[in-house]
């Protein structure tokens, strides 16, 4: 059994201007960070290209490499994750483009991997947008884990600093959250070294 970290990558899925993303993925990651399973790496979709038309060739089955140069860089960095992050916000009862254009560009990335979820919206924190993701990610060969963190009215749970006004509740689920992610991650990372998974090709 390995006593290496984990490799966590949290996705900062929006890219919308003036976004309230990047404060929730950054609390989140700083808690992440001192969870003693994970090495943490935040990966923005602002700051990658994801054109969202894609080759008439499924990423799936292409025997070539078809994303654009400057995609390669995150592409490798999801390749070499044990577990991801989503941080998503919900805009009209789904997910953004950006995170989409993502999954879609990507699959054995994806494989018997691990995913948890950090949401953000009005009345439902986001949920609508996890649901949709959940179905997405099995699509995908990857296991969502059940327990995630959200926030409704996101413009109210958190303090100019950035922090949520609920730090003890919301600290207590990124903690349930992240152990969970850490026995999935261990067990698959486990499991794709003695048997790869090669289902779905």
């Amino acid at each position: 059994m390995s006593t290496d970290p984990l490799k966590l990558v949290v996705i900062l899925g929006s890219v919308r201007q003036g976004r309230f993303g990047e404060v929730v993925a950054h609390w989140f990651a700083r808690l992440a960070k001192e969870h003693s399973a994970f090495d943490v790496e935040v990966v923005d979709l602002a700051e990658t290209e994801l054109p969202l038309s894609l080759p008439s060739t499924p990423p799936a089955m292409a025997t070539e490499e078809l994303r654009p140069a400057e995609m390669l860089p995150l592409s490798a960095k999801l390749a070499a994750a044990d577990a991801f992050v989503v941080v998503t916000p919900e805009y009209n009862h789904s997910f953004p483009a950006s995170l989409k254009a993502l999954i879609d560009w990507h699959f054995t990335e994806w494989r018997a991997k691990p995913v948890g979820f950090v949401s953000y919206g009005a009345q439902s924190g986001g949920l609508r947008a996890v649901e949709q993701l959940r179905l997405i990610f099995a699509e995908m060969h990857a296991v969502t884990i059940r327990d995630g963190v959200a926030f409704p009215f996101y413009w109210e749970a958190f303090d100019e600093d950035g922090t949520p006004r609920d730090a003890e509740g919301t600290s207590g689920a990124v903690k349930v959250m992240l152990d969970e992610l850490a026995w999935w991650g261990t067990a698959l990372h486990e499991a794709r070294a003695k048997s790869p998974y090669n289902h779905g090709d």
